[in-house]
């Protein structure tokens, strides 16, 4: 894992997405951000994920996030942990008495508007498996979804590991409506290797990446509500089980899975 960089530029890129055919090449204005916040978890296997910047959400879709999954979340270190190679291990088990997983925030811990958000992740695989790294507006329990936004930096369906979503989520543009693009490995799946997610956001638009990829811009002109993206976020990380966006697992779904998470940053444009 590479050492905290203070300060990063992003000039002139032009990169091929990992596994792709070669992408066309992309000039983008050079932009210069530095680093606000981020989780190396480059502890010992032994310790507990670090509790200042991390909290939990516990239970069941009943506890109102819905989308019909139906995995139990957890803080139990069997679906939640570090394996002392320097990443945070989010992991998806079956038992007799259902599933269970883990959702991590950074909510009312950690909180950002615009700038760059990124992570470095390996997704799992399999029907049914929603892993997913997105952002809340920090305003929901006052205003609730989705006029608090939504950002969803990465989230795959485990039957279709080549292809990737970026998607926002608003009043007037939420659920199955949501403003969203794929993004799709031609030659390689996302499970096979480690990824860069990431979204640089200002007040006018949202641009989404994959391994420094512009592959979406969102602007208010593309909402038909209420853009709703001009304050601060947190971040979460999550794997669901089954849900309206995937459907369920099937005797195929290799369990137990598990997300593997190198780094999350965090930069603010200088």
């Amino acid at each position: 894992m590479n050492n905290k960089i203070k300060t990063i530029l992003f000039a002139i890129i032009a990169l091929s997405a990992v596994g792709c055919e070669i992408e066309p090449k992309q000039t983008l204005p050079e932009r210069k951000f530095e680093l606000a916040w981020s989780d190396e978890f480059d502890v010992d296997s032994s310790a507990a994920l670090d509790a200042a910047k991390w909290t939990y959400d516990i239970g069941t879709g009943e506890n109102g996030w819905g989308n019909n999954e139906l995995q139990t979340y957890t803080q139990n270190l069997k679906n939640v942990s570090l394996d002392g190679k320097g990443n945070l291990v989010i992991t998806a088990l079956k038992s007799t008495s259902g599933y269970t997983s883990a959702r991590i925030k950074t909510e009312g811990l950690f909180s950002n508007q615009f700038g760059r958000v990124e992570a470095r992740i390996k997704t799992p695989t399999g029907s049914g498996i929603w892993p997913a790294f997105w952002m809340l507006g920090s305003n929901i329990k006052k205003v609730g979804w989705p006029q608090c936004g939504e950002i969803d930096i990465m989230e795959q369906k485990g039957k279709f590991s080549n292809i990737n979503y970026g998607s926002v989520h608003g009043p007037g543009y939420a659920g199955g409506q949501a403003i969203t693009a794929p993004y799709v490995l031609q030659n390689d799946r996302f499970d096979n290797n480690f990824n860069v997610y990431a979204v640089e956001w200002s007040e006018n638009k949202v641009d989404f990446f994959v391994n420094n990829y512009l592959y979406k811009r969102i602007t208010p002109s593309d909402a038909s509500g209420q853009w709703v993206f001009n304050q601060s976020f947190f971040i979460i990380m999550n794997i669901a089980v089954g849900g309206s966006f995937i459907g369920p697992p099937n005797d195929n779904t290799p369990f137990p899975v598990s997300m593997l998470i190198d780094y999350v940053r965090v930069y603010k444009q200088k």
